[in-house]
């Protein structure tokens, strides 16, 4: 297994593509327990072992440890150890059973939830329905809020899946993971070529999870060719720092930054000339590259959203 995990993590290690690696190393399916097979348990200590095996290969990507980990006699301890060691929480196979006992392990997410993503994944839909125990789905929407879940995957035909399950797939997409909203922004609609502005924006997390890679506010002045002109940030406000709460009740934050135009002393160099712009928002690194789409309409391509106007002025002196 050390050879097979050095030779993975050469390979995908570090990928952009990779969200996450199950340590799936041990257990039926990967999932640590034995039920459906031999029956014989593992140790916590072998599963601590491989949990290691894999931090050991695995330093850029994040890992996922299976709750069923603690099954077998194993306990609580072995989540524990997966938190400490830095991965996530994976809990497969929600609605196997219904009512109560669609899934089992929601308290060990409080373990995980504000650091990092934690994924879920349903029953195979067609023997869960055909049990009577996925009814309308909404305990898997149940299990995203209670675990706070960023990832959610489906076992079953999508297409099918989707005819079955539309409305309960538009309202998992309406709280899973983060979703940032911006409630208000403001700007003074003129503002001098050598003078100094403020811009102040009100968003709110309507998702279940923190903003957890983050994001400052970016406005981005573009010109008359849509060239960017301008790109200023908002430094004191981390999207990752936005409250998460229950549906519809997320409280919003309000920033305003002050910023100076960019301009030399010399008319000659100076970097923003008088005249009309595109006022943009975007959500990204303290240097203004956008990363996190927004829903928001009038995306320029490349996360920014127009927002409306600003006339700059010449000199005030």
């Amino acid at each position: 297994l050390d050879h097979f995990l050095a030779a993975l993590a050469g390979r995908y290690d570090g990928n952009p593509e990779v969200a996450f690696i199950d340590v799936g190393s041990v257990g039926v399916w990967g999932e640590g327990h034995t039920y459906a097979s031999t029956r014989l348990p593992y140790s916590a200590e072998t599963i601590r072992r491989h949990i290691d095996l894999h931090t050991k290969h695995f330093k850029k990507t994040l890992l996922a440890a299976n709750d069923d980990f603690a099954l077998q006699d194993r306990g609580r301890g072995t989540i524990e150890y997966a938190a400490r060691q830095g991965l996530t929480l994976r809990d497969d196979s929600i609605l196997v059973q219904g009512g109560p006992n669609a899934y089992f392990n929601a308290d060990f997410a409080t373990l995980f939830w504000e650091h990092v993503p934690v994924v879920l994944e349903s029953e195979h839909f067609g023997p869960s329905r055909d049990r009577g125990n996925w009814k309308d789905g909404s305990q898997y929407l149940e299990a995203i809020e209670k675990y706070h879940a960023s990832y959610a995957s489906i076992h079953w035909w999508p297409r099918e899946f989707l005819a079955e399950n539309r409305d309960l797939v538009r309202k998992i997409n309406h709280r899973l993971g983060y979703r940032l909203q911006l409630v208000e922004a403001s700007w003074p609609s003129e503002i001098a070529v050598d003078g100094r502005f403020w811009f102040a924006t009100t968003w709110r997390n309507a998702g279940v999870a923190p903003c957890l890679p983050g994001g400052h506010p970016a406005l981005t002045l573009k010109d008359a060719k849509g060239g960017i002109a301008a790109v200023f940030v908002d430094d004191g406000l981390d999207m990752r720092n936005l409250p998460v709460a229950e549906p519809g009740q997320a409280p919003t934050r309000t920033h305003q930054a002050d910023f100076g135009l960019p301009l030399a002393s010399d008319e000659r160099t100076r970097l923003l000339k008088p005249g009309s712009y595109e006022v943009c928002i975007s959500i990204g690194t303290a240097t203004g590259t956008p990363k996190i789409a927004l829903p928001l309409p009038n995306n320029d391509g490349h996360r920014r959203y127009r927002l409306g106007k600003l006339t700059v002025l010449p000199a005030s002196r």
